[in-house]
């Protein structure tokens, strides 16, 4: 018998799995709506935003439909519906964190070593988010030559290209869906205030607030995308839910994003 490579599937992939078999056994009926994300954290004792990247999956292949407001209803699947896309794309979450721990200790030795040169690379990119419309390409184009220019300072190729690699897994569908429910022109100032900061300590050879402003930056972009879709104390039906009818707790409202805008940033130079 001929053996075939053992895939160690991600944990959303296994969420996933289990709520489209769900789905497919009738547990779960077409135009019915699923348990809250709260409620599929606490059957499943998992975080939300696994759940969350699980959600997402389902609804880039066409089997749920999130209804901001309302709630994650199960949709029928079309006739060229796609599969779930190759088990090498990472989830939302995980590229965010693995980048905030990456490009910290990036931030903080750009600290101690960027030269005139790198920073004038640095603020030519936030002048040019300055003055883009986001969400959209050209936004994202700058955004990722704000965190490739402060890697080059390191003057180490292998950092500049892989975080130029994930910062381009944003284009991914998981990662692209999440970002559609998200963005929007308020998020793209305040992330543009947190590069401010960034920038502003990096200019200053300041390491460890370089650090803290680039791991703060990336752990706010994950609170963003972390947000309620509002629907965590919908009213439903135990048949609309597929299950006994539960009220969940009230979910603590989700921590704004201070500015970090210095008097010293790109806008006033």
């Amino acid at each position: 018998m001929p053996l075939e490579a053992v895939e160690a599937r991600r944990l959303y992939r296994q969420v996933a799995d289990q709520l489209r078999s769900l789905i497919d056994s009738g547990e779960y009926a077409v135009g019915s709506r699923l348990p809250t994300e709260r409620e599929l954290a606490e059957q499943l004792k998992i975080s939300r935003p696994t759940v969350r990247e699980a959600l997402i999956a389902l609804e880039v292949e066409g089997r749920v439909r999130i209804r901001v407001g309302s709630g994650i209803y199960v949709t029928e699947p079309a006739d060229a519906a796609p599969a779930l896309p190759a088990a090498g794309i990472e989830g939302p979450f995980e590229l965010l964190r693995a980048r905030e721990f990456l490009e910290s200790a990036i931030a903080e030795q750009a600290a101690r070593v960027a030269t005139k040169d790198d920073i004038a690379r640095i603020d030519a990119s936030l002048v040019a988010m300055e003055n883009v419309e986001h969400p959209g390409e050209a936004s994202m184009v700058h955004d990722r030559a704000f965190h490739v220019a402060i890697a080059g300072s390191l003057g180490n190729a292998v950092l500049v290209r892989v975080v130029g690699e994930l910062f381009d897994q944003r284009l991914n569908p998981y990662f692209a869906q999440l970002a559609h429910y998200f963005e929007s022109p308020g998020t793209w100032r305040t992330a543009l205030d947190e590069h401010c900061a960034v920038r502003d300590a990096i200019a200053a050879h300041d390491p460890d607030t370089a650090r803290e402003a680039m791991r703060k930056h990336l752990a706010r972009s994950q609170e963003r995308f972390a947000q309620n879709f509002g629907a965590e104390t919908a009213a439903g039906s135990p048949a609309e839910r597929g299950g006994a009818a539960r009220t969940p707790a009230k979910p603590a409202k989700p921590k704004r994003a201070k500015t970090q805008a210095k008097s010293g940033n790109t806008r006033r130079r």
